[in-house]
């Protein structure tokens, strides 16, 4: 059983946020500038080029591949 988080009086499964990408309402959407620029941070960390026009959806699952090669995050 996942572990579950007190916010505000209501236990919280922080699982129950994460969405796949493909499942997003504006996942169309150009990336955040969050996005933009974190991405930017690890392609350059790993070596790698960013694609142009990605989309929020894509930018998500890039950003993913990345710390997975660079170790960064989660």
């Amino acid at each position: 059983m996942a572990d579950r988080a007190n916010t505000n009086g209501r236990n919280v499964n922080p699982d129950a946020a994460v969405k796949d990408p493909d499942d997003w309402v504006t996942g169309d959407e150009p990336p955040t500038a969050a996005q933009e620029s974190y991405l930017h941070t690890l392609a350059q960390e790993a070596g790698e080029p960013v694609p142009e026009g990605l989309t929020k959806a894509e930018a998500s699952r890039r950003i993913d591949q990345l710390q997975a090669e660079t170790g960064r995050g989660r």
